[in-house]
């Protein structure tokens, strides 16, 4: 089958990681930064940034908020002439920098010159370092959204949800900046790391060896003869085109009667792979949509004729820690009745991130619109709901580690998540056999008989 072209022209990054995480080819810088205007210029005053053109942007959203500069300059000269120690003037700019960005959401950021270039690395596939996706907090510490699989960390035991609270017995406190840095390094040094877990009673150390990563976002396997499964755990520059060569592998021999597509724990990254795949899968149909208030915010991506599959079943797990370009992909193959889904609520990142890079090489990454499914829902902090859902086994309900809801300052969603209705994490092979059962059932295969219904390890 060939491959199908896509326009893929707005610079869309949908990571959960706040920094680094994943984007596509940065959006033009702006020739001079912009403020957004929180009160009007006074009158009388004249506003460099503002323009009489009409065709131009509205005025009103062009204004430098004067009064508020003047208050900034008051105390960023207080600071320089009364702290109690000197302080760099770099630092201090740095530091008002970043507090702008401080409160607008949990995914908006300001990435340094390195930062950005190992964003560059995350998005190829290979890096040095521990294989984690993190979120950081901001009261300190970081907290492990997946590991990645067959990383040192997955390997050490590291599990989504735990809290890391110093590395090499150094305390993360809050406002110090990428907490994750120290984790990089050369591959084959060590690092320890301080776990805070849910249910376990004292934080504990964990020793990791670094690595090259080399994040292969695709696996695949039969699961029965016509029935193939294809592991999707990121979104990066290659993995449609990995996942294009697993599919035409698993039917070199014959077409497959199913498919389990499984993004359990796949944090998202590159939208345009999402975008690729739901393609492959889809003869016709939306794929998904941006909104926002600046034009770079706004676009929509169609399904081009052909299916890789030929109309063949296919099921969709996820779980709590399926984020941001999993979600649309499964939101578009579920909205276009291309899939069934089966699992727990997934993460509900429906915001999309947009990085600038600015003059001294370093990037703001700021959020500038909501994505939406075809059929026009934002699952912004609230996620999908699988069509099956699916439990930890044991019976026991397990919370979800994290979810956007529970971020501070996320963004508010359409139909925000009422209660404690997170979703779970499901790992192990036993949703894997459930998703099967149902993969089958969309067949029309009968079932082997069973004593019980399957549940998630």
């Amino acid at each position: 089958m060939r491959a199908k072209p896509l326009s893929l022209v707005i610079a869309i990054l949908l990571g959960v990681a706040a920094a680094p995480s994943f984007a596509q080819s940065p959006a033009p810088a702006p020739a001079a930064p912009a403020a957004t205007e929180s009160a009007a210029a006074p009158q009388g005053e004249q506003d460099p940034l503002a323009s009489d053109d009409p065709d131009s942007a509205k005025t009103d959203a062009a204004k430098v908020p004067l009064d508020e500069i003047r208050r900034y300059v008051m105390v960023y000269n207080a600071i320089r002439q009364a702290y109690v120690d000197p302080v760099d003037d770099h630092a201090l700019m740095q530091s008002a920098v970043r507090g702008l960005l401080l409160d607008l959401d949990p995914h908006s950021a300001y990435l340094k010159k390195a930062d950005a270039e190992e964003f560059d690395e995350l998005t190829s596939g290979a890096y040095d370092g521990v294989g984690l996706e993190l979120q950081q907090l901001p009261e300190g510490g970081v907290r492990i959204v997946a590991p990645l699989d067959d990383g040192p960390a997955e390997r050490a035991g590291l599990r989504s949800g735990d809290l890391i609270i110093a590395i090499d017995g150094k305390p993360l406190e809050a406002g110090a900046g990428d907490a994750s840095a120290p984790l990089r390094g050369k591959a084959g040094t060590k690092v320890v790391v301080r776990i805070v877990r849910k249910g376990t009673a004292q934080p504990f150390d964990v020793t990791l060896v670094r690595d090259t990563i080399r994040t292969t976002s695709v696996r695949s396997r039969m699961l029965e003869p016509g029935f193939g499964y294809v592991r999707l755990s990121s979104f990066q520059a290659a993995t449609a085109s990995d996942f294009n060569k697993a599919v035409d592998a698993l039917q070199k021999d014959a077409p497959l009667r199913g498919l389990v597509l499984d993004m359990r724990s796949n944090p998202g990254g590159l939208l345009v792979g999402a975008v690729q795949i739901a393609d492959e899968l889809l003869d016709k149909g939306g794929i998904v949509s941006t909104k926002g208030r600046a034009l770079i915010g706004d676009s929509r991506f169609d399904a081009t004729p052909g299916d890789r599959l030929k109309g063949a079943p296919v099921v969709v797990l996820v779980d709590a820690g399926s984020a941001s370009a999993s979600e649309v992909l499964a939101g578009a193959l579920r909205d276009n009745k291309r899939a069934r889904v089966v699992g727990s609520r997934t993460f509900g990142k429906g915001s999309v991130q947009t990085l600038l890079p600015l003059d001294n090489g370093d990037s703001v990454k700021i959020t500038t619109a909501r994505y939406y499914t075809p059929s026009g829902h934002s699952i912004q902090a609230l996620g999908i709901v699988p069509d099956v859902v699916l439990h930890p086994e044991g019976g026991d309900r397990r919370p979800a580690p994290i979810s956007e809801a529970e971020l501070p300052r996320h963004l508010a969603g359409e139909t925000p998540m009422e209660g404690d209705n997170a979703g779970e994490v499901l790992p192990g092979q036993k949703p894997i056999d459930a998703a099967l059962m149902e993969l089958k059932k969309l067949a029309g295969v009968a079932a082997a008989p069973a004593t019980a219904i399957p549940k998630a390890q």
